[in-house]
């Protein structure tokens, strides 16, 4: 998922799958089309919305690779928790919304 924040509203992320997002228009404001037929004006810049929608999906090819990777060598796979950025601290930084960090084998 991605976070977003609506345009208008108390500035309170939302969170979106972005493979529901169809088109992102900017008219000026930035206005997503999801696959429902649904319209959302959010805050963000259209090429915001595209660098959280390319981050998402780095994130989910990675993880992908790094499990079959895994099967590869025999090992057990796992599957990584994710979590958000707010809760790791980086929400300030501009940081991407959705994180995956693996979890040591050991701790698991």
């Amino acid at each position: 998922m991605i976070s977003l924040h609506r345009l208008g509203h108390k500035l309170e992320p939302f969170r979106l799958n972005p493979d529901l997002i169809v088109t992102v228009e900017a008219t000026p404001d930035t206005v997503l089309t999801l696959a429902t037929g649904a319209k959302i004006v959010v805050a963000e810049t259209p090429e915001r919305v595209a660098k959280e929608v390319r981050a998402y999906r780095v994130d989910v090819l990675a993880a992908a690779l790094g499990r079959r990777h895994e099967l590869r060598r025999g090992e057990t796979p796992h599957l990584a928790p994710v979590r958000l950025a707010a809760e790791l601290g980086h929400a300030e930084h501009g940081a991407s919304a959705h994180h995956i960090h693996p979890v040591d084998s050991a701790q698991a």
